[in-house]
């Protein structure tokens, strides 16, 4: 535990690169990345498909790359225009079922439930016991199958792709690509109103899916919105424990919830960059890039870039411009946005409305580190005491 600063105190370690050069660089496997750090580059890199491309081998527009631990295709994440286009138009009806109320009603019951539950505890670890739970459970809503699901969900841990050293897994990954195997197998076999039983029998360029087309998406769905879920719930609650003045105004201001996901998504962007292979010899930053090379958009250095963003390295819960890009940018921006967004704003009601204080109690930061830069994405371990509001 770090005494000197506060736990919720994420610092910008790419500012002064991102104000002299606008791209650092970083190793990776043997296929080094330029990372770029700019809001406009950022933006303008991820809207050029053509030049900048996500149809590359799979696993490769991933940092670290995960081409040695995964041969299937995330899908649409990892395909280009046009058939990026038809995927998206195939999925997107499903993944805006967070705004039915329906949903909703359940999601708020979740949220609930857990937080009785750590508030008759004297401590909570955050990211395991409460963080992962809920992702999970959300999970369940989001794929509409049973929510003792989530159980074996949860007995991954945190991490998908990655063991306890952080390392990529390829025997973790297995577990998860053997499970979605099965999985796909029974809903062939006996189909319910589940999302693997609905891609098997969708329509898709007048044709059905094939299995590795399922898989494909329902691996991103199940990693891609895992430990950035995590992050944004275990890091929102341990900034509102170290602001009790602003829980206070969510509970006051609930009109403002949806201004305050927002902020808190943009300040920790809980995934830091994404990649692009390049498609032909270009430029970005002045700077000459080969074909065949490999770039990033760091999502986490725009959010942070003083020429759009007043004050950006605080957090303003009532932002009012707010053009971040912790869920992407332009026809990448993330599939699952609308799930992640739903979770933080019952998230954010529920505490105003359950917790009075919080307390951190101890906590272990989680630092990535991409070349010269060191970057905190979040906690492995936070402990936290919960009281609860009484009116």
């Amino acid at each position: 535990m770090n005494n000197n600063r506060r736990a919720s105190q994420f610092d910008d370690p790419f500012e002064e690169v991102r104000e002299k050069a606008g791209f650092g660089e970083v190793a990776d496997q043997d296929d080094p990345v330029m990372m770029l750090l700019r809001l406009k580059d950022v933006r303008k890199t991820a809207h050029n498909w053509k030049t900048f491309r996500s149809g590359a081998t799979p696993g490769r527009i991933v940092v670290p790359s995960e081409v040695n631990i995964r041969e299937t295709r995330q899908v649409p994440f990892e395909v280009d225009p046009p058939e990026h286009t038809d995927y998206r138009a195939l999925l997107e009806p499903w993944f805006r079922r967070p705004n039915e109320q329906a949903y909703q009603e359940k999601l708020t019951a979740l949220v609930s439930e857990l937080l009785d539950e750590v508030l008759h505890r004297d401590k909570v670890e955050v990211v395991g016991e409460f963080a992962l739970k809920l992702q999970s459970r959300a999970l369940t809503l989001l794929l509409n199958v049973p929510m003792e699901k989530s159980e074996t969900w949860i007995s991954w841990g945190t991490h998908v792709f990655r063991s306890e050293g952080e390392a990529l897994d390829a025997g973790k990954a297995a577990i998860l690509y053997d499970y979605i195997d099965n999985q796909i197998e029974n809903a062939s076999r006996n189909p319910g109103d589940d999302l693997y039983s609905v891609l098997l029998f969708a329509d898709y360029q007048g044709r059905k899916l094939t299995r590795e087309e399922v898989k494909g998406v329902m691996v991103l769905t199940f990693a891609g919105g895992r430990d950035t879920v995590i992050n944004a719930v275990t890091n929102s609650i341990a900034y509102l424990a170290e602001h009790p003045e602003h829980l206070e105004r969510l509970r006051n201001e609930p009109e403002m919830v949806g201004k305050a996901v927002e902020e808190l998504v943009r300040y920790f962007a809980p995934l830091t960059h994404m990649g692009r292979v390049v498609s032909e010899d270009t430029e970005v930053c002045s700077h000459a890039v080969k074909a065949d090379t490999r770039v990033s958009l760091c999502w986490a250095s725009a959010n942070r870039d003083a020429g759009t963003f007043e004050k950006p390295n605080e957090v303003v819960l009532d932002r009012k411009i707010n053009p971040h890009v912790s869920f992407g940018f332009s026809h990448h921006n993330c599939l699952g946005a609308t799930h992640a967004r739903q979770i933080l704003r019952h998230l954010l009601v529920g505490l105003s409305q359950k917790v009075s204080s919080m307390k951190i109690r101890n906590y272990e930061e989680n630092i990535e580190e991409w070349g010269e830069f060191r970057r905190k994405v979040g906690f492995h371990k936070i402990e936290v005491a919960f009281e609860a509001f009484t009116k």
